[in-house]
């Protein structure tokens, strides 16, 4: 197994890499989960979009939670002269750009699902690999690191593409075509730019008979590969948070197009607009928070508590519209929900860090952990679908509070992490 002590990459090449390679995953999927697909499914079937959704989110949770488990298992035994990451990174990008060029032509439902659980195969072998990156950044610029994939990099995924996006509901299968081609592109220019090390000389250093024996006892022995909470508490705790908020985070996002038009009484137009509303403040607060949050972390030496204050933000934003239920709210909903997600996403990848229960498994544990990125937005919306069948749309919001309340109090609960 490869030990990634000592082996660094510098912040001038890790950075943009750091920025360029999550926008172009996390941008072109939550456009292609959140506006394309629920726009396909709807001129599919229109009668059953909403238990549709929920279909397609359940599957692909189940799908995604075992590909990056995959993913981030065979990532850490890769030996290859451009590193351990680059060939999955690589790989899972060409997949899933065809994927979304195959989606483009979906006029059944089968056929749809069949191609969308493909996808989410491709995707988490991107996740996992990536995001292991940060752990390669200087000791001293692991802050810096986890700001420029969170605060940045997802920033811009999360919301950048999302008013690109909007712009081409008209024309939503030339849209799953382009964002595929994106996601390809910009995975390959981050490789690009960080350059990743050779790792062949870690295999010859690690004897045949060891590394069978390790492997061995990581498949065999289920304690191994999940610790047992004494020992991985303030993990499992980190996941949590992660989870729970990103539920309360994706409850309204995953539904925001049938809010606009559904809840709020928007045409198709008038929701494509307060759309971009919604992504450009969020997408505004994500980036100042990526530039400020990682080194004021640094600075003052506080993690835990940021973290904590950044989901009573959203849980703020969703109340916004539950108890207001205007324009106005949904400027509210923006404004603290960007605030929120920049923080969070800014420091949540170095709280996870700290928290990691096997530093040779780091690709397979972060990846585990980063299935809040695309699980909580596969399951958010089954759960989404469930209250506003049973108790209407503006349920949705007081399920959104709850969540991300829910997230803050795993969060606080972390001792290794004092604050």
């Amino acid at each position: 197994m490869t030990e990634e002590v000592g082996k660094t990459i510098p912040l001038k090449r890790l950075v943009p890499g750091l920025i360029i390679g999550p926008a172009a995953w996390l941008g072109p999927y939550i456009v292609a989960a959140s506006l394309f697909l629920p726009t396909l499914i709807q001129k599919i079937d229109a009668g059953n979009k909403i238990e549709l959704v929920a279909l397609f989110s359940t599957c692909g949770m189940i799908v995604a939670a075992i590909s990056n488990m995959v993913a981030g298992y065979f990532s850490d035994r890769t030996y290859s002269k451009y590193g351990q990451r680059t060939p999955w990174l690589l790989g899972g990008a060409f997949a899933f750009m065809l994927t979304m060029i195959l989606a483009s032509f979906a006029n059944t439902i089968p056929y749809l699902l069949i191609v969308w659980m493909i996808s989410q195969v491709a995707l988490n072998f991107i996740v996992a690999p990536m995001v292991a990156w940060i752990d390669m950044a200087p000791e001293d610029g692991k802050a810096t690191a986890s700001s420029a994939y969170g605060g940045l990099g997802m920033a811009l995924g999360n919301n950048g593409f999302s008013i690109f996006g909007a712009m081409l509901l008209g024309q939503f299968r030339l849209g799953f075509i382009i964002f595929g081609i994106i996601t390809f592109v910009g995975t390959l220019i981050a490789v690009l730019i960080v350059k990743e090390p050779s790792n062949l000389n870690d295999k010859a250093a690690i004897s045949k008979k060891e590394k069978t024996a390790k492997e061995k006892t990581t498949l065999k022995d289920l304690k191994n590969v999940f610790p047992s909470w004494k020992i991985g508490r303030d993990y499992y705790l980190a996941l949590a948070g992660k989870l729970l908020q990103g539920i309360g985070n994706f409850a309204i996002t995953g539904y925001l197009l049938y809010i606009m038009t559904d809840f709020m009484g928007k045409n198709t137009s008038g929701a494509q607009g307060y759309i971009q509303i919604v992504n450009t403040i969020m997408l505004v607060f994500g980036i100042s928070k990526g530039f400020l949050a990682g080194p004021l972390s640094d600075k003052y030496k506080l993690l835990k508590y940021p973290i904590a204050l950044s989901t009573l933000c959203l849980a703020a934003g969703a109340l916004s519209i539950f108890f207001f239920r205007n324009d106005a709210s949904i400027w509210i909903y923006g404004l603290m929900a960007g605030l929120g997600m920049g923080i969070w996403n800014s420091l949540d990848n170095l709280l996870n860090l700290e928290v990691i229960p096997d530093k040779e498994r780091v690709a397979f544990f972060l990846g585990v952990y980063n299935l809040g990125n695309t699980v909580t937005q596969a399951f958010a919306p089954v759960i989404a679908a469930f209250v506003i069948s049973v108790f209407g749309f503006s349920a949705i919001f007081i399920v959104s509070f709850a969540f991300a309340l829910l997230g803050g109090i795993c969060i606080m609960s972390i001792k290794s992490v004092k604050r």
